[in-house]
């Protein structure tokens, strides 16, 4: 699989989702321990970090609409060329879709399911190169 080009998705086809109570906190920490490099940043809820040869997102402990109390503190972002077709087959196969497909402002047309297990997964097609700047991303 050939990624397309958007300037607001790191360029990597898995991207762990790390959910913090406090994201800037979380950047900045693991940054100095780590190493990571901010990459993006999205208001004060969400982060783009880049590590090594790799990438992840930080994103606010919100449940991802499963309730706070006791939501997963990560779950995994994959970047595919079909996110419609990909989405037919995971709820063929018993994927419970927890949010349909949708277009986004910033270039992706994502949906989001749990695995067989509860953990959850987001796909994400791009569908646009979007510049961060026009819906609010700071490029760092």
């Amino acid at each position: 699989m050939t990624l397309a080009r958007n300037r607001s998705m790191p360029d990597f086809a898995v991207l762990p989702v790390l959910n913090y109570r406090d994201v800037r906190a979380a950047v900045a920490w693991l940054g100095r321990a780590f190493g990571a490099r901010e990459r993006l940043r999205i208001g004060e809820h969400r982060a783009q970090l880049l590590i090594g040869e790799g990438a992840f997102i930080i994103a606010a402990f919100h449940g991802m609409g499963l309730g706070a109390p006791d939501a997963p503190r990560h779950s995994i972002m994959v970047r595919v060329d079909n996110v419609d077709a990909h989405l037919a087959r995971a709820a063929e196969f018993g994927a419970r879709i927890l949010a349909k497909a949708t277009d986004f402002p910033y270039g992706e047309r994502q949906y989001t399911a749990l695995d067989f297990s509860g953990r959850a997964w987001t796909f994400s097609e791009t569908i646009a190169d979007v510049d961060p700047r026009a819906w609010g991303g700071d490029l760092r």
